[in-house]
């Protein structure tokens, strides 16, 4: 037990406590929120020895005050890949902390796409919370406690994360990736009646039961407006935005996605709006 000192609505408490006492007592000041127990990271896999190790490390060691539960699928790489999470598995780099973490790792034999990658992972999901993590470190998962914030407060069902919405910092690279974001974005935003800012945002974040309702197809990037469409036609559905860091990468770096892609999620946009 240590001494804590914590400040809200500009009043200072101090009191004896633990760390997920802390937690607690914050929700309880802040008027409840949902009971997290668990939180499932889906990361899809494609050819990324260069930083899929590090991700782990770093993922598994985000503090949170529950249990993550970190699904990687291997989306049939051809890289080595494969080989460093088979090495890690034999060498017990992966054995799980009961207190914190639980890792499964799947394996297609061939690459279908980030899109299927993320269906195979969805439904291996049991925790409260889903979240999606790129593999390439892209984006910080430090990150996870802001992304989390609004389902502490009861007050969101889905979370987006976005590289546009604050004075967070993100590495200056592409103009017109940042032109094309833009106007997908808009085009969505007129189609689905919100007003994002980030729709192409690798950080989505869903309550289990809402992203597990949701039958998904696309298989490549096309995921990101499709899902977007769906879950903006659910009623009453809760959808916040919060600000997050971003490192980009070049195509030197590795980065993937293509102009045919932006084309994808165009035609997917119109084709999720008018599909039932």
């Amino acid at each position: 037990m240590k001494l804590k000192k914590f400040k809200y609505n500009g009043k200072l408490y101090l009191f004896y406590t633990s760390k997920g006492l802390l937690w607690n007592l914050i929700k309880v000041l802040r008027g409840g929120g949902h009971n997290l127990n668990t939180l499932s990271v889906i990361i899809p896999c494609f050819n990324e020895k260069a930083t899929i190790e590090t991700l782990l490390d770093v993922v598994k060691n985000v503090p949170l005050p529950y249990k993550k539960e970190i699904i990687i699928v291997d989306d049939g790489s051809s890289d080595g890949t494969k080989e460093i999470l088979q090495n890690l598995h034999n060498t017990h780099d992966t054995t799980d902390n009961k207190d914190s973490y639980h890792i499964k790792i799947i394996y297609h034999t061939h690459n279908q796409g980030k899109g299927a990658a993320l269906r195979t992972g969805i439904t291996q999901a049991t925790g409260d919370i889903v979240l999606i993590q790129d593999a390439d470190l892209e984006y910080d998962p430090s990150q996870y406690p802001k992304l989390l914030e609004p389902f502490e407060r009861g007050v969101a069902d889905v979370v987006f994360g976005s590289r546009f919405v604050s004075g967070d910092s993100h590495r200056v690279l592409y103009f017109w990736h940042r032109i094309a974001n833009g106007m997908l974005t808009l085009f969505s935003n007129m189609l689905t009646n919100l007003n994002l800012t980030d729709m192409e945002t690798c950080y989505k974040v869903f309550k289990r039961e809402i992203i597990q309702s949701i039958t998904l197809q696309e298989n490549r990037f096309g995921f990101e407006p499709e899902i977007t469409a769906k879950i903006a036609k659910i009623k009453n559905i809760r959808i916040y935005e919060v600000g997050i860091s971003y490192y980009g990468r070049t195509y030197q770096e590795g980065k993937k996605i293509g102009v045919k892609d932006g084309f994808r999620a165009l035609w997917a946009i119109l084709k999720y709006h008018f599909k039932g």
